[in-house]
């Protein structure tokens, strides 16, 4: 049994592991205050939310230790009994933390084996360097060709670099694909701006689009409309814009299709790191802050140039089922004796030939 944590802030931690679970042979239970997703096969402990608006948050950080701790809180209590008990009940062989750095502590202090899910940007805070330094394995979803600078020696050894990966992995292109049919006063851009908090204003999306005739604009998010399955708007885009986060620039990798990312502010920094690995790469577009009007013209068409080729560096469509193979080697270790019997068990795997790559 694995035990998967799914942080409710967005929609990519549940996506992932919506393309990890379909793909373990290892049962899976996730542990989230998200409701249960209707393709969820295995068990969900729906756990009680540790903030509201009635949070009175007291030395939340432990003197800058930890994350999220606040004194005496009812809800942080009651949802760390519940993963505890969950623990305590099941004996699980492994348990995922996508993200939660007390949720990984509380599972290694249980005897339990942890996978933290990687994020980029600066995880060199004692919180993040404790639960980096605690996990047996580092699950980064991105590619080992474009890591992220600065990491130390031990984690690079235990990282797994699947790729990006996205639940469009693999979809067919629905018949409405038609950019190579369409003359350039007649092309389409779609505004991702996701569920995870927008820095767009309705004004920025409306100068923006007057700014850049012959393209028809379709926002999705902030101040625009929404739907649960983009694949088809990103496959009939001839752009993408959106922001940096791992599961928006994943779908515009699967959908190979040109992209223009701003990164908006995050905690560490991470979308901004994200960025500058795409344009490391030549991947896409990339600005740091919302354009000026004037400037999205030839954005766009610098996007066109760019094309959607190098993609595949950045997601080679099968980065689901390596972290499916990863999560699968650690719940059914190989017994092993001699010399190198206590050596790292993360470290051990790789010699299964999976075929994943890894940064050392």
């Amino acid at each position: 049994m694995i035990g998967y944590y799914i942080h409710h802030q967005g929609k990519g931690h549940l996506h992932r592991a919506r393309c990890i679970a379909r793909r373990t042979r290892t049962p899976l239970t996730g542990l989230s205050s998200l409701s249960r997703p209707d393709d969820w096969n295995g068990d969900w402990i729906r756990l009680p939310p540790d903030t509201g608006p009635d949070t009175i948050a007291t030395d939340p950080t432990a003197r800058g230790r930890l994350h999220w701790v606040p004194r005496h809180h009812a809800g942080l209590r009651s949802r760390m009994a519940a993963v505890a008990d969950w623990i305590e009940r099941t004996a699980p062989a492994l348990l995922v933390s996508d993200v939660s750095v007390e949720v990984a502590l509380l599972a290694r202090l249980m005897g339990v084996p942890v996978v933290v899910s990687a994020m980029r940007g600066d995880r060199s805070d004692p919180a993040h360097r404790l639960a980096y330094d605690l996990a047996d394995a580092l699950l980064a979803p991105w590619p080992a060709a474009l890591p992220e600078p600065g990491w130390p020696r031990e984690w690079r050894a235990k990282t797994e670099h699947t790729g990006a990966f996205s639940r469009h992995d693999g979809k067919p292109r629905p018949d409405a694909d038609s950019r190579a049919e369409r003359s350039v006063t007649d092309r389409e851009v779609l505004l991702m701006l996701g569920a995870g908090g927008a820095e767009v204003s309705a004004t920025d999306l409306r100068t923006a689009a007057e700014a850049t005739p012959g393209w028809n604009w379709t926002v999705l998010g902030g101040p625009g409309g929404w739907t649960d399955d983009p694949w088809p708007l990103l496959c009939r885009a001839d752009v993408v814009i959106t922001h940096a986060g791992q599961n928006a620039v994943a779908e515009c990798a699967a959908a190979r299709v040109p992209a223009v990312i701003v990164p908006q502010s995050r905690p560490h920094g991470e979308q901004h790191a994200t960025a500058r690995a795409l344009a490391a790469g030549g991947l896409a577009v990339v600005r740091d802050r919302w354009p000026d009007p004037g400037d999205w013209a030839g954005l766009l068409d610098e996007a066109v140039r760019t094309g959607s080729a190098r993609w595949s560096l950045w997601a080679p469509g099968d980065g689901a089922e390596r972290a499916a193979r990863l999560l699968d080697r650690l719940t059914s270790p190989t017994p092993r004796t001699g010399p190198g019997a206590d050596a790292d068990p993360v470290a051990a795997s790789r010699t299964s030939g999976s075929g994943t790559c890894a940064s050392r």
